[in-house]
């Protein structure tokens, strides 16, 4: 059974939300944006102070999963989440990546590389000392035999903290993962990343103060954001109804390409060259993410850059932030009191993450952007890592997805590692 199936499963035991019918949570969530958007650009002194340390898209996470904590909405028991990232992400990723700068992305060094690394030491090394650290005052939260020990629990969040759902799924299989742990931690996986992102954006509306304290150097990120920034005041213009036509067209176009490849490539190479699982090669998300980057960098070098000008990553901001809201309404955050002893451990689990990457950070003078980055791309994977980097500017965004593709392909031998170390932790 996979973690879809255990989620939905998980699901049919609570009860119903009030609003159950995703026209009308869709409707509720675009209502939220607009008045998250037109706040946070309002000249009302108090909105100002307000939006200074706030980030807008905070509050387009964090209000819906308000809602969702309270049972208004659901994100288990709605599909718009699974509609958002099949279908919206990759359009946005497409548009987002229209303006692209290669050369002005490489010019961001390698600090953004070790950062990453950085990432996923932090979560190898999380697991087995939160294990050790807990087991000195609690040891009974740790434990447990065979299938439903602790460790094989966690280390399907090594998996997914590390690359995503297809690295999670495959140390279920590795480690022999019994049901019930899998399921609780799937719980612990998605509020503690998700609080965890949310700090990250906090982080990155006072980016400015935390770079200048550890002072490190910011100018390839501003020179990257003043080169597109340019080109997007230079070719813009008033879109027409044939631009947006066309920027719709450039978008889902290249989305159904990536789905089309997707669900051909997949199941061939699930059937034929299974070892290669291991990469996250037969996951059909992850060549849909592959393939849609890939087309909106191809395209960045033609013709189709001009459609910058008429608002194309204006317009994948606008579906990216509908991602997030989707995101949002699917945390629960009184989850913790069902079982706060495992929820401690993964608490305990990303400190120790955010630790090293503060300190790695502070050690190399490395930008926060490349820190948020770089957690984010291990911890939340191509869904959530775009989301980060565009809180520090939308132009950011295929730096998030470029760096969460690096996850996909290290997850699982980095995570069968980190299970063994935790499966040593806990005297398993």
């Amino acid at each position: 059974m996979n973690a879809l199936l255990l989620a939905t499963a998980a699901a049919s035991l609570k009860p119903l939300p009030i609003i159950q019918n995703d026209a009308v949570v869709l409707g509720i969530l675009l209502v939220i944006l607009a008045l998250i958007f037109k706040t946070s650009h309002s000249e009302d002194p108090r909105c100002k102070a307000f939006y200074k340390y706030v980030p807008a898209l905070l509050l387009c996470y964090f209000i819906p999963g308000i809602l969702g904590t309270a049972n208004v909405i659901s994100g288990e028991h709605s599909k718009l989440y699974f509609a958002a990232s099949r279908f919206l992400l990759p359009a946005s990723l497409v548009l987002l990546t229209l303006s692209l700068d290669l050369p002005a992305i490489r010019r961001l060094g390698g600090k953004i590389i070790v950062m990453f690394l950085a990432g996923t030491a932090g979560v190898m090394i999380g697991g087995p000392l939160s294990i050790l650290i807990v087991s000195t005052f609690a040891p009974e939260i740790v434990g447990g035999h065979g299938p439903e020990a602790v460790w094989r629990g966690m280390s399907t969040v090594a998996g997914s903290w590390i690359g995503g759902g297809a690295n999670q799924t495959a140390m279920k299989e590795v480690f022999g993962v019994g049901d019930e742990v899998f399921s609780a931690w799937i719980a612990v996986d998605v509020l503690v990343a998700n609080v965890w992102m949310a700090l990250l954006l906090f982080g990155a509306g006072i980016s400015k103060v935390i770079d200048a304290r550890t002072g490190a150097d910011t100018s390839a990120i501003e020179e990257l954001k003043e080169k597109v920034s340019a080109y997007q005041e230079a070719h813009s213009r008033i879109p027409s109804t044939t631009d947006i036509f066309a920027i719709l067209g450039v978008g889902f176009g290249a989305t159904a390409v990536g789905h089309l490849i997707a669900d051909a490539l997949a199941p061939y190479i699930s059937a034929n060259y299974p070892t290669l699982a291991r990469f996250s090669l037969t996951s059909k998300f992850f060549w849909l993410i592959v393939v849609a980057t890939t087309l909106g960098v191809v395209f960045s070098l033609t013709r189709f850059r001009k459609l910058e000008g008429a608002g194309a990553s204006r317009i994948g901001s606008v579906l990216l932030y509908i991602l997030v809201a989707t995101i949002g309404m699917k945390m629960d955050l009184l989850a913790v009191v069902e079982q706060p002893g495992i929820f401690l451990v993964g608490f305990i689990w990303i400190s120790i993450h955010a630790g090293i990457m503060l300190g790695v950070g502070k050690l190399i003078k490395a930008p926060f952007f490349f820190v948020a980055v770089g957690s984010q791309a291990n911890i939340g994977g191509a869904a959530s890592a775009p989301v980060v980097a565009s809180a520090f500017h939308p132009v950011l965004a295929p730096v998030g997805v470029m760096m969460a593709v690096l996850g996909y392909a290290v997850g699982t031998y980095a995570a069968w590692i980190c299970g063994l170390m935790m499966q040593a932790a806990a005297g398993g």
